[in-house]
C-alpha cells in the first residue's frame, strides 16, 4: 500500500492530500530515510512524521485497504 494512503487509512493524518503534501515536503521518514508518497509500506516499517515541533513515531503492525474508525488504531503502535 502507498505511504500516503496508509497514513490516511490508519488515521495518522486525516486526509490523503495532506499526507501527500507532508511526504513531498520531506516531513515523513520510513526506517530513518525520507520517503516519497509512493513508498510501499510493509509490516514492521517505522514511520516518523514531523508535525511542527513534535515528531510522531509509529511502527506498522497491519496493512489493510479499508478499516473501520475504531479499528484504525490497531494498524500501528506508537514507539
Amino acid at each position: 500500500m502507498r505511504l500516503d494512503k496508509y497514513l490516511k487509512v490508519s488515521r495518522l493524518i486525516k486526509r490523503r492530500t495532506v499526507a501527500n503534501e507532508a511526504c513531498d515536503a520531506g516531513r515523513v521518514a520510513v526506517n530513518g530515510k525520507t520517503a516519497r508518497a509512493s513508498y510501499d509500506v510493509k509490516v514492521g516499517d517505522v514511520i516518523e512524521i514531523a508535525f511542527g515541533n513534535k515528531t510522531v513515531k509509529a511502527e506498522v503492525l497491519k496493512v489493510a485497504e479499508t478499516v473501520k474508525k475504531d479499528e484504525a488504531a490497531d494498524m500501528f503502535k506508537l514507539v
